[in-house]
């Protein structure tokens, strides 16, 4: 690019850190490296005109696994690993309320619900068998039982007679919570630079050189923080996942209010502004998801709208105002992967669909590994 002396000098020269990605991650990464060596010049490269992966756009559950999740993990993980799982999700939220605060976040406390279709009768009935045994495991970190169960007081269609309760479960508004920790990163000084897609880096062990869609320049270490998008910079643990979304126009008088799960987690939805939002259905062809293509699809959109009609607003009318995809970083463990790659480069990635609890954790864990 045809830059001036002013801009070169002061956005792109004696860089000491390059925080690729301005989600969750990266934005707490950049924090915690300012906190840790408050002279440095720090900058962050973003690929879109907003954190364009999944920070801005996943649907705001301060979560940290339902129970037919948690059981899920345990075909896959030992009782340690998933108990240190849970414990990392919910640090990771006690860590991003106490940074930005709840009033700031739009944080409410509402309760998490789990719903179990008429379909679903086996695995409703394994959940209510082995609740106690999760609560049991997970006391340690709750002090206090953790699941509980309820009659279904919302009034959703074809659904088994109780849910299962977890009264530590929360929701976030998304835009708050973004705006509010991009207000801090830039009101410390900290240079992000947007719509600016990083293609190649190349560590020289004395520094590291970028190539961007839009200009090359050098940086003593990046840190990388993409999550979704880490593949496409050789992080190859990571796959893309593709959440879809969508969002009712303002229903009058929506007595539903909390956050809730559907079928071992893929499916999820919550009251916010008078409106139903609901996301998932990825399960239903998990190859066609794996993209970074932030389109819908009718498969997964025809879906949402058959449970929102069922099951979520049996008695309701109701009309589609917006629909979007975020992209989601998974791999074949759930465990996020904050390590060193060579000399000046690092990264915290592969969030499995929990960034919004563990995305502060492991943005201060990629900080820390300098």
């Amino acid at each position: 690019m045809n830059f001036s002396y002013w801009e070169h000098k002061t956005w792109l020269s004696n860089i000491d850190f390059t925080v690729i990605g301005s989600g969750i991650v990266g934005l707490t990464c950049a924090l915690r490296l300012q906190n840790n060596f408050p002279k440095a010049k720090i900058l962050i490269l973003e690929r879109g005109i907003l954190p364009n992966g999944a920070s801005t756009k996943n649907a705001g559950f301060a979560c940290f696994g339902s129970l037919s999740e948690i059981l899920d993990d345990l075909n896959s993980h030992s009782e340690e690993e998933v108990l240190q799982l849970v414990k990392k999700r919910h640090s990771g939220l006690q860590l991003l309320r106490k940074h930005l605060g709840d009033q700031s976040i739009g944080y409410f406390q509402n309760g998490g619900y789990e719903l179990f279709t008429k379909n679903d009768q086996a695995l409703y009935e394994d959940c209510l068998s082995k609740r106690e045994q999760i609560n049991t495991l997970l006391k340690p970190i709750f002090e206090d039982d953790v699941f509980s169960t309820n009659s279904n007081i919302f009034n959703f269609g074809n659904i088994q007679p109780q849910y299962i309760v977890n009264q530590f479960e929360g929701q976030i508004d998304t835009g708050k919570m973004m705006e509010a920790l991009l207000k801090k990163v830039r009101n410390s000084g900290i240079k992000i630079l947007n719509n600016c897609t990083v293609e190649a880096f190349d560590d020289d062990h004395t520094s590291v050189k970028i190539k961007t869609d839009q200009f090359t320049f050098s940086t003593h270490k990046v840190l990388i923080a993409t999550n979704g998008f880490a593949a496409q910079l050789g992080i190859q643990e990571v796959k893309p996942a593709r959440a879809q979304v969508l969002i009712t126009q303002p229903i009058d008088n929506l007595h539903i209010k909390g956050t809730f799960h559907l079928d071992k987690g893929y499916y999820y939805f919550r009251n916010i502004d008078n409106r139903i939002l609901f996301g998932g259905g990825r399960n239903l062809d998990f190859k066609a998801e794996e993209t970074t293509d932030l389109a819908q699809t009718e498969l997964v959109q025809q879906k949402l709208e058959e449970i929102l009609r069922d099951v979520i607003l049996p008695d309701t009318n109701f009309e589609i105002n917006y629909r979007w995809s975020g992209i989601m970083g998974v791999g074949n463990q759930k465990q996020s992967i904050v390590k060193q790659l060579s000399q000046n480069v690092f990264c915290g990635v592969r969030q499995g669909g929990m960034g919004v609890a563990i995305g502060s954790l492991v943005g201060a864990e990629l900080a820390d590994l300098l």
